[in-house]
C-alpha cells in the first residue's frame, strides 16, 4: 500500500521534487498526491515533509529526515558486476561505474559518485540482482 498525503499538506512541493518515481502531483499551494500505482514506499516523500503531512501505508505521520542524516547505499565491489541496473534506477544520478584504473581494469564496480545527490530512497538497493547494495546510515 501507497504512502498518501493528509490534509495538512500546504503544497509547497518538497514531496514531490523529493520522489525518485514521480508518483506525486499537485499544483503549489494546494494538496498534493500520491499515485499509489507508481508509488514504490520508499518513504523520501514523508522525510522530506516539512509540515508532517506525508503518512505511511500504516497511518503513520512519516517524520522528516535531513538529507544528511538519510541512509546510504554501501556497494560491496567484491559482488558487483557493474550491470548498471542500480544506475538506471537512481532518478538522482548519485550512482555511477567506476572508472578503469588502469588500461584492462575488469574490476569495475558501482560507486555513489554524488552522495550529496542520494535521496536515500533504496532503490538501487532493491533492484541490484546481485545484493551488492545495502542501505546504511
Amino acid at each position: 500500500m501507497a504512502h498518501w498525503i493528509g490534509e495538512n499538506c500546504i503544497g509547497c512541493g518538497a514531496c514531490a521534487r523529493a520522489c525518485p518515481v514521480h508518483a506525486i502531483e499537485g499544483a503549489m499551494k494546494q494538496r498534493h498526491a500520491i499515485n499509489a500505482r507508481r508509488c514504490v514506499d520508499c518513504g523520501v516523500c514523508g522525510m522530506s515533509c516539512p509540515v508532517g503531512a506525508v503518512h505511511d501505508a500504516s497511518g503513520a505521520v512519516c517524520r522528516r529526515v535531513p538529507q544528511k542524516e538519510r541512509k546510504k547505499p554501501v556497494i560491496d565491489a567484491a559482488l558487483c558486476s557493474a550491470c548498471q541496473i542500480c544506475a538506471a534506477f537512481c532518478s538522482a544520478k548519485a550512482l555511477a561505474i567506476s572508472e578503469p584504473r588502469f588500461r584492462g581494469d575488469v574490476e569495475a564496480h558501482c560507486e555513489l559518485r554524488y552522495p550529496e545527490k542520494c535521496v536515500g530512497c533504496g532503490l538501487c538497493a532493491v533492484e541490484c540482482p546481485l545484493h551488492a547494495i545495502r542501505m546504511e546510515g
